[in-house]
């Protein structure tokens, strides 16, 4: 066994289980959505990220892109998160959440597209 394969696919998919955590719940209500489970999914795609950067085949970039999606769409809804709180003052009214939650639902994808890929590298590998 690989430790740095095991890191790898360790950190891709608790990539997607945090980021799909941040995403159950009522897409309307502002208590069903937590900002530190949003920020650790941030933080563990930026790290899965920087670990795709190593691979150097066509999945790999297309892994990489993948990820870089969901990064962007996670760092824009923290985006939306903060100015709704801090610079308009608008609050987290239904309409904001949801605006998070749909970007949360781009990341879910992007990293759903990642795992998958992960598992046909896996199963091709093997051949």
């Amino acid at each position: 066994m690989n430790p740095e394969k095991v890191v790898y696919a360790f950190t891709i998919i608790l990539a997607l289980t945090l980021n799909f955590g941040f995403f159950l719940g009522d897409m309307h209500e502002a208590g069903d959505h937590d900002v530190y489970h949003l920020y650790a999914a941030i933080f563990v795609n930026a790290v899965a990220t920087i670990l795709k950067f190593g691979d150097r085949s066509h999945m790999g970039a297309v892994m990489l892109a993948s990820s870089l999606v969901a990064v962007i769409e996670l760092v824009s809804a923290s985006t939306v998160w903060a100015y709704a709180v801090y610079i308009s003052e608008i609050g987290l009214t239904p309409s904001v959440v949801a605006t998070i939650v749909s970007l949360s639902g781009g990341a879910v994808l992007a990293n759903l597209v990642s795992v998958v890929l992960l598992v046909v590298d896996t199963v091709l590998l093997r051949r």
